[in-house]
């Protein structure tokens, strides 16, 4: 299709949906309206709340979808035009909405400096073990490996330093690096934490966020590392290595480089850890099951690594995309509640036969579509909520949370006054739900309030089937929590209306295994948006809510991100 054709067909697209947004909707079922009563415990929304709440529509989410998954938006990529396509779409929507901008300089958008890092084939990493030849690794199948100092080259010719797990946890008497100093060092180390049936202990089962491999490429490079080795196993990571090699292919991306840095962040195949260990003349199963004791201390390997490592920097600039309803309450319009949900997806794949944009559909354009319809929905209340609502499509999640990284170092308005972050990720189509996801939410002051309007929703809520691998530290709210703003996502649990819970839980298989992150994530007209409305509608409360509350929520005594809460105030 001609330049010229392909602009006035999306012009076209993008007008008859402005259009669209204003139609009449059709009733939708919610909870019962009462009083506006607050603290204690009320889910009871104030009639024009409530009236708000039943204008939004499953429709409304479809259109929005169906656009922002259109293969004129070319997968959304980060960086590229569809991706900005995108974003200015969201802030016309929120512009026609009656929203105030809260971007940069009266705009709706937030400038995210970005750099794009691809590791060039001139790149050699080898591992010379104590006895034995090099190992002259291949890339993808063997290692993957990036250079996060932003530079065009760096060489490294280090000793390797097994830490363990790489963790340092005062809160739970934890420390693999036992005051060694690691400065110039390639440290070797496993993925995930120390296993733990209590939970008072790295919160027994569940993953926190010292187990996922961007704190253990943080921590070594705040200690002056110059590379770490993270070692797979398909068990301890909960995914296999196509997943990693996957996800470190081609460009990655990243903020503006603020502070310390690796040479290499790099993985490697489990048998290769193997191998060069054995050239220590140790056994890597008995390293790892000494890395579970307290008393473990750091492993010199009497091996190197000697890379030099070759990349592609690109600099470019992505945006988020803000937008506030300001608050009624004189004493509290200046705190805020904040819905957030990313709009990138993975682009245009040029090298690939065949079908090579990446649509995302699922993931996440029905996020879009759910904050875009509750931005709506909140402007048309009569009444607003004590305090503001910010709207927040955020950039480059695909990259690594990057958008919402750049927000909550960067909030509109400081983070020790937004009382609450909720998230919305891959909300699928596929009829409506009985039950909902909310992890993380239990961990706030907030969850009372979560349960009973659950309740009152006639949602069962849903626990984390699978809290050892880490999801709560997989999706933008977690950004917003690092700054100590209390954050979950809202998603759909795996029953359904009229199907049992296998049929959700096949329907969530088949989707992993054959549609994520794949070009078949793609609207359709027969999808069914019913629960997309349903996860808005059951958010709309929880925000409305949260904004009338006399008091800001918090997080948990004990939890890992209290002290940020309390430091953000």
């Amino acid at each position: 299709m001609q330049a010229t054709a392909r602009a006035s067909a999306l012009a076209f697209i993008l007008a008859a949906l402005s259009l669209l947004a204003y139609a009449e909707p059709g009733a939708a079922p919610a909870p019962a309206a009462a009083s506006a009563k607050r603290d204690p415990i009320s889910v009871r929304l104030p009639s024009a709340a409530f009236a708000a709440l039943e204008t939004i529509n499953p429709e409304h989410i479809r259109w929005h979808v169906r656009l922002l998954s259109h293969d004129l938006l070319e997968g959304r990529g980060t960086g590229q035009r569809g991706g900005d396509i995108a974003a200015e779409y969201m802030a016309t929507q929120f512009a026609e909405y009656g929203l105030k901008p809260a971007g940069d300089n009266g705009s709706y958008l937030q400038k995210v400096p970005l750099v794009g890092i691809t590791t060039l084939p001139e790149t050699h990493f080898v591992l010379l073990p104590k006895q034995g030849a090099p190992m002259d690794l291949k890339p993808l199948d063997e290692y993957v490996a990036y250079d996060q100092t932003q530079q065009s080259q760096s060489d490294i010719d280090a000793d390797i330093v097994y830490v363990g797990y790489g963790i340092e946890a005062p809160e739970y008497n934890w420390d693999d690096y036992k005051g060694v100093d690691v400065r110039g060092k390639v440290l070797l180390m496993l993925v995930n934490e120390p296993p733990s049936d209590d939970p008072k202990f790295f919160k027994g089962k569940a993953l926190t966020y010292y187990g996922r491999w961007t704190y253990k490429y943080e921590e070594a490079a705040r200690k002056g590392a110059v590379g770490v080795i993270l070692i797979h196993r398909e068990d301890m990571a909960s995914y296999p290595w196509e997943v990693v090699r996957n996800s470190n292919s081609g460009e990655k991306s990243y903020l503006k480089l603020e502070g310390p840095a690796l040479k290499v962040a790099s993985w490697v195949q489990l048998e290769v850890a193997k191998k060069l260990v054995a050239g220590s003349g140790m056994d890597l199963d008995k390293m790892m099951a000494d890395a579970r004791s307290h008393d473990f201390h750091p492993v010199g390997l009497g091996a190197k690594l000697r890379a030099h490592m070759a990349s592609k920097v690109r600099n470019f600039e992505s945006n988020n995309v803000l937008a506030m309803l300001p608050g009624s309450n004189r004493n509290l319009k200046d705190e805020a509640v904040m819905f957030t949900a990313h709009y990138d997806h993975l682009g245009i794949r040029p090298d690939m036969p065949g079908d090579n944009i990446y649509n995302g559909a699922a993931d996440n354009a029905t996020g879009c579509g759910i904050l875009l319809e509750l931005a709506r929905a909140f402007s048309v209340a009569k009444d607003r909520p004590g305090r503001s609502v910010i709207f927040a499509a955020v950039t480059a999640e695909e990259q690594g949370l990057l958008g919402s990284e750049y927000l909550g170092k960067h909030p509109p308005i400081p983070a020790g006054k937004i009382a609450l972050d909720l998230n919305y990720d891959d909300v699928q189509p596929i009829g409506a739900p009985e039950e909902v996801e909310v992890t993380g939410a239990e961990r706030t002051t907030f969850y009372p309030w979560v349960q009973a309007t659950a309740k009152e929703f006639r949602l069962a809520i849903r626990p984390d089937a699978r809290p050892e691998a880490g999801h709560f530290y997989r999706s933008d709210h977690f950004s917003l929590a690092r700054v100590g703003i209390p954050s979950f996502s809202i998603n759909e649990g795996m029953k359904f209306k009229g199907h049992d819970e296998a049929w959700g839980l096949a329907q969530n298989k088949e989707y992993t295994e054959k549609h994520y992150h794949q070009p078949s994530d793609e609207y359709h007209p027969e999808m069914d948006f019913v629960g997309d409305a349903a996860m808005a509608r059951f958010g709309f409360a929880l925000g409305w809510e949260a904004a009338s509350f006399s008091k800001l929520i918090g997080w948990q005594k004990g939890d890992e991100f209290e002290a940020a809460r309390v430091k953000s105030q």
